[in-house]
């Protein structure tokens, strides 16, 4: 669920690129005299393969294939490979939210409205409702969230003399530069375009809007006020030697930071428990959850960090479509589906488990061997998660070919990360620039 980095810098190209395709890998059979449709999922998640028995059991005549594509990264190559091709697309895709414009804006989506999604609103939290409608529809259904957190080394924060979590961004700093007296760093960072975008989304930034005919961009990264307001924190935080950066996220060296100590703290998605759990097991029982931190006193604003959604690609095969939407209602909307999901370790998008008792009072996970861990020492974590998810601010738009602007984020504002001699504003105002080129070049007016 973690964010694409460098490595997707080229599929950008290939999404502006690729026409629209109907489905192509599904067919209908006979089968003992009812009609059977088949249908191919394509989804990274390892929980989305755990629906389909109970789906198959309830809607006998629909048969579901589902296929791991490779990581996210890997089936967004593939996707737009099909569909430049005109063959062998999947009739329902995994997309992550941030990526979802740009299908959308290349109508390779389905609509959902009309097939009734449109009156699921209120079923899900606000953020990831407001990430699949796009330009006045409903483009797919949530299946995951991310709303970000503050998760923290309770041992370490101690050890450092912070025995009050840091609550606003100020408070932060301090328990930054105590922390780092101790040896440890409170946090890493080597420049990540999904973690800026869900600090600055937090920060109350909007720097990017597309116009729904889809030919207009806008791209504020240097006006915008929320957009300066956290680079000039992090670059204070990086002057001082507070960031650890240079081990990259989702390392093993990163891992075995979080796992000694040496990484004190994260702040990202609420998927994060189970990574924690599998990467850095040394951990249980040190570790704890909190809100993430604010710009003033009292504050509760938040942001997303991943998550994902299922949509249905565009075909003119009406009975594909409805049997799609069926199973994609199945899993991102029945509360059998979901509750299969979430006991497997996904974070919900949707407002009833949020709510539910179980899922609020749990204080352990389940670990590879299916014994109870209380990695977060007792905590009901998923209290803290679950108000953070309706904290998510609305209206953070993503550019309609932010896959490939991801891509270059480390090309460009990711240099102040290791150049003394760049400032983290330069780089994206760098960022800024190149992204203009580019969506010049691929036929966008720019604001």
């Amino acid at each position: 669920m973690k964010f694409t980095k460098r490595a997707v810098a080229l599929v950008g190209a290939v999404i502006m690129l690729a026409p629209l395709v109907a489905c192509g890998s599904s067919s209908s059979s006979s089968d003992s005299g009812s009609a059977t449709t088949s249908i191919v999922v394509w989804s990274w998640d390892s929980t989305v393969p755990r629906t389909v028995a109970g789906f198959e059991k309830a809607n006998p005549n629909i048969k579901v294939k589902v296929t791991n594509a490779g990581t996210n990264k890997d089936e967004y190559t593939a996707l737009n490979n099909a569909m430049s091709a005109g063959k062998g697309a999947p009739d329902i895709a995994q997309i992550e939210y941030y990526a979802l414009p740009e299908y959308v804006i290349r109508d390779n989506l389905q609509n959902l409205s009309s097939l009734g999604a449109s009156s699921y609103k209120s079923f899900y939290t606000p953020g990831t409702w407001s990430s699949v409608n796009i330009n006045g529809g409903v483009y797919a259904l949530p299946i995951d969230s991310g709303p970000m957190a503050l998760f923290y080394n309770k041992e370490v924060f101690d050890k450092a003399g912070v025995t009050q979590v840091p609550t606003t961004w100020d408070e932060f700093y301090e328990a930054a530069k105590k922390i780092r007296a101790t040896g440890s760093y409170i946090t890493s960072d080597t420049g990540d375009a999904g973690f800026f975008d869900s600090m600055t989304w937090q920060a109350g930034a909007t720097p990017f809007a597309t116009s729904k005919d889809g030919k207009t961009v806008t791209i504020g990264l240097t006006t915008d006020s929320g957009v300066k307001k956290w680079p000039a924190f992090w670059q204070k935080m990086i002057n001082e030697d507070l960031l650890d950066t240079k081990t990259p996220g989702w390392s093993d060296d990163w891992n075995k930071g979080l796992n000694d100590g040496s990484i004190a703290s994260l702040l990202t998605g609420a998927w994060m428990p189970y990574n924690l759990l599998s990467g850095a097991p040394d951990g249980s029982g040190k570790w704890r959850v909190a809100q993430m931190p604010t710009w003033e006193a009292g504050g509760t604003e938040n942001s997303e960090n991943g998550g994902s959604s299922l949509a249905i690609i565009k075909s003119s095969d009406d009975a594909k479509v409805k049997a799609a939407y069926k199973f994609l209602d199945y899993v991102a909307h029945s509360a059998t589906g979901i509750k299969t999901r979430v006991d497997a370790g996904a974070f919900p998008a949707d407002n009833d488990t949020l709510k539910s008792s179980d899922f609020l009072d749990a204080t352990s996970l389940t670990d590879s061997n299916g014994k109870a861990n209380e990695y977060f020492g007792g905590q009901e974590y998923n209290k803290v998660l679950a108000k953070a998810a309706t904290d998510v601010i609305t209206g953070y738009k993503f550019l309609p070919f932010e896959v490939y602007a991801r891509g270059i984020f480390a090309d460009d504002a990711g240099a102040a990360y290791t150049d003394k001699s760049i400032t983290l504003s330069q780089g994206i105002a760098a960022w800024q620039k190149n992204l203009t080129k580019y969506a010049e070049s691929q036929g966008y007016t720019v604001k």
